[in-house]
This record gives C-alpha cells, structure tokens and sequence, in this order.
C-alpha cells in the first residue's frame, strides 16, 4: 500500500533502512528512498543526517555523490538552511557530474525558490556539458531540456534551439508550450467553464507523462558471473555444476536467455552481476541453502505445507522492490550491482540485423577476450548515456554494444 500519512512515510523508511543493514551493497539506492520518505513524513533533519552518512562512506561505496549532494541541498533548503544549500548547489557546478540527476536536482531546487537566473543558467551548463550537436538526445537528459524550457517560459523568454528540440521530443497531446504557459495560474481561479475544460486536458497530459517515466518497468534480467566468481561458485557449490557447467556455456546461455527473450518481444532487457558472498548472505537471510536459492522462479521445488514460499519469487520481489530488476531464466545469487539495461538491437554498428547477439562474428565470447574487445573499441561512436536516477529507483544505461561489453569484461 502506498504510504499516505507522515507516520504511513516514517515506518516505510524504517523498513528501508533495514534492509539496506542488511544488504549493504544496495545501500545507496534504498537509503535515498528512506530519506524522501523521512522528507514526506517531514522529518527533513534526519533525512540530512542519512545523506550525511551516505556522503561520509567512502567514496568507491557511493555511486553517484554528486546527486546525493544535491538531494542534501534541496532537501536543506526546505528548512532554512539556505546558505548551505547554495554552497552544495554551487559545489555540484564546479564538480561538473557527467550525470543528468544532480543537475536536475539543482536547477529545480533554485527553481522552486524563484531563482529563475539561476536555474536557466544550471539547466544550460548542463545541457553545454552532456549534449553534444546533432546526438541523439539521451532520456536522462530530455528532463533538462523540459526543465529549460519551462524557467525560459517564466521568465518571457523567447524560442531557442533547445526549446524547439525539447518541444520535438515532447510527446503528450498538449503541446509544451501551452503546459508551461505561464498564464496558466490564471484559469484555475476562472469561472469559465471553457478554460477550466482547457485545463483539466492539460493536467491530465501533464500526469499522462509523469506516469510513463514513473511506469518503467524494472529490467527483466539475465545473472552474469564474471570469471573468478564463477570459480569460487563451483568450487563451493559443486551440485551447481549442472547449471553452469563453465565460463563459455555460462556466457553462451546469457547470450541465449537475451536473444530468446529479445524474440519474444520481452521489453526492458538486463544483466547483473552476482559474487559468491553476497549470494551466500542472500540464501541465509532467508533461511535456506545457497543450492536452494538457485531454484528458477518458473520452476519453484514444491514446498512443505506450512513452509515459506519458495525462495526464488520471494527474492524477485526484493530485487524489483531495490530497483534491481526481475532476474529470469538462469540460477540467482544476490547481485552487487543495478540490473544493466540492454537497450536492444544496435543496427547501426553492423548492418540491417535483428539483434547483434545473432551475428555470426564476432561472438559474445570472442568479444569477451581483451584483444577482441580492444579491436572493436572503435564501435563505440556515442559517448554513454548518463545515468538518471529519479530518488526511487536507479536505471543505467548502455548506448552500444562496446559499453555492454566492457563492463562485462571487467
């Protein structure tokens, strides 16, 4: 049930914190969901205390500091601390993050105070920094230019050529600059039936778009054991022999489990990576043997009565309620990094193929070893989408199949 009262946001952030106790490599996504919480409750001083505490760890533990900090700001900002919000928000300018969400995060805090200067200038350093001429624009970053666009249209400002690339890729029926008119505050204090109607369309295309990005679905994602964790896996757990066999039929059905779930048209495709100890802590945590946290979701053991649901849907929830996706179709350990997005067939590196994991050459294994992957290096054409992170949940991106295949030959 979603929370709804101050107490409803409190106990939920609670729960978050505990689990992130007791997973600590998911530490950051879930204490920054615990720390809106705090804020909806309107505890906002502890919910700084939690990004004190994220922000003090050290810095190979935290993913993304830089939007940790401007969450810290924004949140400082709402009780009084304006002078410390400032000196983060100005910090995060300096830093320059190759990242969308601290940018965002920034430049609608100064918004919402009614520093309109500030902000356009924010939405602009950014947009200067992460969208070079003639790319595709990345998802992440179209939130900047929307931003831009509606501080332009408070302040009277006319057209640019960010504004009209942020009007093309606005998809709701209302257009964006009748939803960022400012004039707008006007008709809700009307009493003509037909500005009210002419409203009322425009609130609901507003939440028609807050829904489709609110509406992502978690990636459904395949288990990647890099080398040495495979071994320790195996040497551990022998039984798991049957489901691994080795690296090169490990890789071979990722490879598979991707292309056949491509086929099907199963959307929002992933990958994580699992290590050994984390799949152990995972498989005590829930009372059962690390073989038995292996059983595939489809094909659950049968259980006693009276026993706990099966492992396997009970640790999908988990993952899908840490913004970690659904893993499908392979044996599960826990996973210490975010399910990677596959964004699909990439047709412009080779050809009119359905999807490069079907090309005859090169192979996913062969690209695995060093020397391929270093010859095709020059496939990477785009520089990688930044990563969003909207407070709930965190999505990472690939833009071609070299960056897909350097992380999984780290």
């Amino acid at each position: 049930m979603r929370p709804d009262t101050p107490a409803d946001h409190t106990t939920e952030a609670e729960r978050l914190l505990r689990t992130a106790a007791q997973y600590p490599e998911d530490q950051e996504p879930l204490v920054l969901q615990a720390a809106a919480h705090l804020e909806l409750a309107g505890d906002r001083a502890r919910a700084s205390t939690l990004y004190d505490d994220l922000l003090a760890a050290p810095e190979s533990t935290v993913e993304n500091p830089h939007l940790v900090k401007a969450l810290k700001a924004a949140n400082l900002w709402e009780y009084g601390h304006e002078a410390e919000a400032r000196a983060i928000i100005e910090g995060i300018r300096a830093a320059g993050p190759l990242d969308a969400a601290p940018w965002q995060v920034a430049a609608e805090t100064l918004e919402a105070h009614d520093e309109l200067e500030s902000a356009h200038d924010f939405f602009s350093t950014a947009l200067t920094l992460l969208l070079a001429p003639g790319e595709e624009v990345p998802y992440a970053t179209q939130s900047l230019l929307t931003g831009r666009h509606r501080v332009r249209r408070l302040m009277g400002l006319d057209h640019d050529t960010w504004d009209e690339l942020a009007g093309a890729l606005h998809t709701a029926p209302v257009p964006l600059d009748e939803l960022h008119d400012p004039k707008r505050l006007w008709s809700l204090g009307s009493s003509d039936p037909v500005e009210l109607k002419a409203e009322i369309t425009r609130l609901r295309a507003e939440l028609g778009t807050y829904r489709t990005a609110l509406s992502r679905p978690f990636p459904v994602a395949v288990l990647h054991w890099p080398e040495n964790e495979l071994r320790e896996l195996l040497t551990a757990y022998p039984d798991l022999a049957d489901e691994y066999v080795d690296r090169a039929t490990h890789l071979s059905r990722l490879e598979e489990s991707l292309r056949d779930l491509h086929a099907t048209g199963t959307p929002n495709l992933g990958i994580v990576t699992g290590t050994v100890p984390s799949y152990e802590a995972f498989a005590a945590s829930e009372a059962a043997s690390p073989p038995t946290a292996t059983s595939s979701p489809s094909t659950p053991p049968p259980s006693p009565p009276g026993a706990a649901p099966p492992l396997g849907p009970r640790r999908a929830r988990l993952l899908a309620g840490a913004g970690r996706g659904r893993l499908m179709g392979v044996p599960r350990g826990r996973v210490t990094s975010p399910a990677h997005p596959w964004q699909g067939p990439q047709p412009r590196f080779r050809g009119s193929g359905p999807c490069w994991f079907q090309e005859p050459l090169p192979r996913l294994s062969a690209l695995l070893d060093t020397t391929a992957y270093a010859a095709h290096s020059q496939m990477r054409g785009t520089r990688a989408c930044p990563t969003t992170f909207r407070t709930t949940h965190q999505l990472l991106g690939f833009t071609n199949r070299s960056s897909l295949i350097g992380w999984l030959n780290e």
